[in-house]
């Protein structure tokens, strides 16, 4: 059995009440460990990423067998979303150190505990524990978006808790809906019961399969359920707004997982069940994100649309649920996370230079480092509007290649270009107003405050450098993805891995 592959689970679990105590002795001590954690996180992802290549492995604890089991599951897949889930977590938690981390109790703790909740959701291998660790991941995450204080905070957080507590309930009755009629809440296993279930159950199969749809599209920030995430994100501390970029591909990764595995072309009646919802939620999803970021009266407005609108392109990309499709929407995902967190890191510095005027996108007098601040956030902003000759565009281009054979590609390309002249528009007003404009004032704004840590300059650094690799290595890194969806699109793989170690069927 391979330990390895519940290390990403168990390393944040034992670090999170460890650093609940140390965090009150020892602060020092505290963020060397949290971030030797992150480290490490990094090193066990790319090992398990090299293992992944051999085929879906399987973890049982306490060796009982799947389908009774709780098990977790290794496909290219998820040591990917790990992969990126650590890198991010290890830059992010840079910035944070730059004093961020001393604004509340416990912030390391809720970090690593927001960490073992994200990975256990990406190596899960069934329903019950992907409800487990969505709490777990969701309980951290309101500790960090109140981090700090502050009334319009705590209004935001309310309103994330609320929505968050909704859609675990939904998730409870989808759940109860599906076993109800396949009795099973194991993954590979449900793939096998869907073209089984008869004809007399399969309305209450499929209700809660659009319930969970529902669920996901929540958490991915899709239309309809998408009002929590503006003021949410915009309102959150910038680390914790930054790491939240990963939480909405949490949601992208479980309707590739489940509308694939469990609902693809082996379902019988209820095949490829999401496509006629999901298509046209994501492209409205990509609309409203991009008239945001056209509309958005503050650059923390204007990053959190951005990540409506990116959603939406990644969430158009699976809908169409072909292998091509999905590598293209697998680049574009690790494009836009960075991306993302890039922006919300930016704004925050941005916020603490321009004193009262904070991130509104007016005209205000000069600020310190705003030379510094323009050109990362002209890099910024031409990855995530789509610009050439950064990996946003090249992500779109793939986007745009995958839909061309399919039926729905008229429909595509007129949501992508269209939407991508709105972003282009978007960030360069706010960009002229924040930068640019700001040169025929008088004066100087002299901020209190300002930390002259170089930790947030690094992280973004690290950040932009890190789409400038996804750019020039953008040959290999497609290939990956072509593979890992070819992976996902032949269940079978998977099921027996699961169901069949020992290579019987």
């Amino acid at each position: 059995m391979n330990h390895w592959l519940i290390m990403p689970i168990v390393l944040p679990a034992v670090l999170g009440p460890l650093l609940i105590m140390l965090g009150c002795i020892d602060h020092v001590l505290a963020r060397i460990l949290s971030l030797a954690g992150c480290v490490a996180l990094i090193a066990i992802s790319v090992g398990l990423l090299q293992q992944a290549d051999s085929g879906p492995q399987t973890y049982a604890l306490s060796a009982w067998v799947a389908p009774f089991g709780i098990l977790l599951v290794l496909d290219r897949l998820s040591a990917v979303m790990l992969v990126l889930t650590a890198v991010l977590a290890t830059v992010v938690l840079l910035y944070a150190m730059a004093g961020w981390d001393r604004r509340g109790r416990h912030f390391h703790a809720l970090y690593q505990f927001q960490l073992m909740g994200i990975n256990g959701a990406f190596l899960t291998g069934d329903f019950f524990n992907l409800f487990v660790f969505f709490e777990i991941l969701l309980i951290a995450s309101y500790g960090l978006m109140v981090h700090g204080g502050g009334a319009d905070r705590l209004r935001a957080g309310v309103q994330y808790v609320i929505v968050n507590l909704v859609g675990s309930t939904l998730f409870l009755i989808a759940v109860g809906l599906i076993y109800s009629v396949t009795g099973t809440l194991n993954m590979a296993d449900l793939a096998l019961k869907v073209p089984q279930v008869s004809s007399d159950d399969l309305a209450l199969l499929q209700v809660g399969a659009l319930l969970l749809l529902l669920v996901f599209g929540v958490k991915a920030a899709l239309v309809p359920v998408h009002f929590w995430l503006p003021d949410t994100y915009a309102q959150a501390p910038a680390p914790t707004a930054a790491l939240f970029a990963i939480l909405t591909k949490v949601g992208a990764y479980c309707i590739l997982r489940l509308y694939v595995l469990a609902f693809g072309a082996q379902a019988g009646a209820s095949a490829w069940l999401a496509q006629e919802w999901l298509l046209p939620a994501a492209m409205v999803s990509l609309t409203l994100g991009l008239v945001g970021v056209l509309a958005a009266k503050r650059l923390g407005q204007l990053a959190s649309f951005s990540v409506i609108g990116s959603m939406g392109t990644v969430l158009t990309a699976i809908a169409l649920f072909t292998p091509t499709a999905t590598a293209a929407a697998l680049y574009y995902m690790l494009h836009s996370t960075l991306a993302a967190a890039a922006l919300f890191l930016l704004t925050d510095l941005v916020r603490e230079r321009r004193g009262h005027h904070s991130d509104a996108l007016t005209v205000a007098p000069v600020f310190a480092h705003r030379s510094l601040l323009a050109a990362a956030f002209f890099v910024a902003a031409i990855a995530m509007a789509g610009l050439p000759p950064l990996s946003g565009f090249l992500g779109k281009l793939l986007i745009l290649q995958s839909a061309w054979p399919t039926p729905y590609a008229f429909d595509v390309y007129l949501a992508v270009l269209a939407t991508a002249l709105l972003g282009i528009i978007g960030f360069v007003r706010a960009g002229s107003t924040l930068f640019w404009k700001s040169t025929a004032q008088q004066g100087r704004i002299e901020a209190e405050g300002v930390s002259h840590s170089v930790l947030p300059w690094v992280a973004v650094g690290l950040l932009l450098s890190g789409i400038v690799a996804l750019t020039v290595g953008a040959g290999g890194v497609h290939d990956y993805l072509s593979q890992t969806a070819q992976q996902l699109y032949q269940p079978q793989l998977y099921i027996n891995a699961v169901l069949f170690p020992q290579g019987g069927q």
